[in-house]
């Protein structure tokens, strides 16, 4: 039984954050981890439990989902598609224990990356220069694999990645987010489960958590009028994995 309110409060309260700012399957992650399941196990049943919270976020931003930039929507999907494919292959081929030790490094560069992303763009824009489709493409590639190896902070490494190719409407970011985030996890699932890498008992109670607690906060992020209050809130909440993950 208290497995079980363990994998329910960890789902609501992983759906709401991936909802408002990705990451959430840094409180998935550990719970599974602090109840027995392996590492790498643990990070692809996260990864599928988190899927439907994508997909019921992304239903609540669909009247503000757009791309920005030189590229068009189709596009970025089928690169975000690739780019988990290519990550969840990887990830097949990494050690248990190199793999722990990768996570936290991976997370604490996609929070300061968004931190500092508006900044780089303001620069970019001042010294005159472009961000043409290639470059933009290669990021979101490289992003939707570190998305298709480790699912946890996903979703900042995403409005990093957004920010500096030049997209301006944070809800819409938001958006596309959790739009890009359920279709490259769509195909990484697709590969763990072939893996037998999916703990399924454990994965239903998450599933069901995850897409109520990601419909909530959906909603109540876009409420949310001033935007840099939900930029801080989402570094802070980046900072606070970072630190988890360095002291587990």
């Amino acid at each position: 039984m208290l497995s079980i309110i363990i994998l329910v409060v960890a789902g609501l309260l992983a759906g709401m954050v991936n909802a408002i700012a990705g990451g959430g399957t840094l409180i998935s992650f550990p719970a599974l981890v602090w109840l027995g399941v392996p590492p790498i196990m643990a990070n692809a049943t996260a990864t599928l439990t988190a899927l439907p919270g994508y997909i019921g976020s992304a239903w609540a931003y669909r009247h503000d989902i757009s791309a920005e930039g030189s590229l068009r929507l189709r596009s970025i999907i089928v690169i975000a598609a690739l780019g988990g494919l290519a990550g969840a292959g990887l990830l097949l081929i990494t050690p248990g224990d190199a793999f722990v030790g990768i996570v936290p490094w991976l997370l604490l560069t996609a929070t300061l990356l968004f931190a500092i992303g508006p900044r780089l763009v303001e620069l970019v824009r001042a010294k005159g220069l472009t961000i043409g489709p290639g470059l933009s493409a290669f990021a979101i590639f490289l992003v939707a694999g570190y998305g298709g190896y480790f699912n946890g902070g996903l979703g900042i490494m995403l409005l990093a990645v957004f920010s500096l190719i030049g997209f301006q409407n944070l809800h819409g970011m938001n958006g596309l987010k959790n739009l890009l985030s359920a279709v490259l996890s769509l195909v990484s699932v697709t590969t763990y489960a072939t893996a037998g890498l999916i703990a399924w008992e454990s994965a239903a109670i998450l599933a069901i958590s995850t897409t109520i607690g990601g419909y909530i906060g959906a909603r109540q992020a876009r409420r949310i009028q001033h935007t840099e209050y939900l930029r801080a809130l989402i570094v802070g909440i980046g900072a606070s994995m970072t630190l988890v993950f360095f002291t587990i």
